[in-house]
């Protein structure tokens, strides 16, 4: 080939490169702005919303009734608060040892046909619209467990945490049988050649070595929990409280969000206002759960580089 071919050549792969850049550079553009946006629409409507209501009433505040007409309209979210991280509990103490259960027979226990075959299966739950979840959990599984002797509502957060964390356990699974199968093979040769079980292996050397990439599973599945929304809005019910009794109605922030924006009320009122602010404080604590989360694992993938 010549030499002005060659200039050519390299001049459109030059070019090539170039526009493909551009346009993944577009990409992160959008995604940057996109985020900037929602923050600063929470923000301003949060601010307006504080300048009506005092930030220690509403952050302190037992009460949450924002709804309500004069003098028994309260601002209280600490209810709210603890009826979405008590209902994400519930979900995560199923999501998490069935999860990784699943992760660890899919990554080190299944023969590859098995594995074919269930690890699609499994995560074909998490294309199931959440919808069908809310009223598997409302029509089937509330009843089932009345049979068994609970004592519960129609609207409970029993199963609706429940079935949140079987909503879950897919999200946890792939993540984990992923981080589970990129660990070397030559770390369980040598525990192998030690001496070791499999059991031994999988618990001391394959699972310490993947801890980093298990734990953003585990991070990435509580952040899923606490923004589900029509799953706790068909199965909970409406009322957030600050009781651990889960027989009776509980209620997520994603969830009054939902209920709240397809309510009758007026663009620019107080109780207008909560949407947003409540809307901010979810943004808050789900990117707290993740900065923890980014710093735990940058933390172990520098011990086991």
């Amino acid at each position: 080939m010549s030499a002005p071919t060659l200039t050519k050549a390299r001049t459109g792969r030059s070019v090539g490169e170039q526009a493909i850049r551009g346009l993944l550079a577009l990409a992160a553009l959008v995604s940057v702005l996109t985020t900037t946006g929602i923050v600063v629409t929470l923000l301003e409507e949060a601010v307006s919303f504080f300048r009506e209501v005092p930030f220690g009433d509403f952050f302190f505040g037992t009460k949450w009734t924002p709804l309500a007409g004069g003098e028994s309209q309260s601002f209280g979210v600490l209810p709210l608060i603890f009826s979405t991280l008590y209902l994400t509990f519930i979900g995560l103490l199923v999501a998490i040892p069935v999860g990784l259960g699943v992760g660890i027979y899919l990554a080190e226990y299944a023969s590859p046909r098995v594995r074919r075959v269930f690890k699609p299966v499994v995560e074909l739950l998490a294309g199931i619209p959440t919808i069908v979840f809310g009223f598997f959990a409302l029509t089937f599984f509330t009843p089932l467990l009345g049979d068994l002797g609970f004592e519960l509502r129609i609207f409970n957060g029993l199963s609706a945490g429940i079935i949140l964390g079987i909503l879950v356990v897919p999200t946890i699974a792939s993540v984990s049988e992923d981080a589970l199968s990129s660990v070397p093979q030559s770390l369980r040769e040598g525990a192998f050649g030690l001496g070791a079980a499999k059991w031994q292996v999988v618990v001391r050397v394959v699972f310490p070595a993947a801890l980093s990439g298990v734990v953003a599973g585990l991070v990435l599945g509580a952040s899923r929990a606490i923004g589900e929304t029509v799953l706790i809005l068909v199965a909970a019910g409406n009322s957030p409280n600050l009781s651990a009794n889960l027989g009776i109605e509980h209620q997520n922030m994603a969830a009054f969000i939902a209920n709240t924006a397809r309510a009758d009320i007026s663009a620019g009122s107080v109780a207008y206002g909560t949407i947003f602010a409540v809307g901010a404080t979810l943004f808050v604590i789900t990117f707290v759960l993740n900065l923890f989360a980014i710093r735990f694992v940058r933390r172990y993938r520098q011990v086991y580089e």
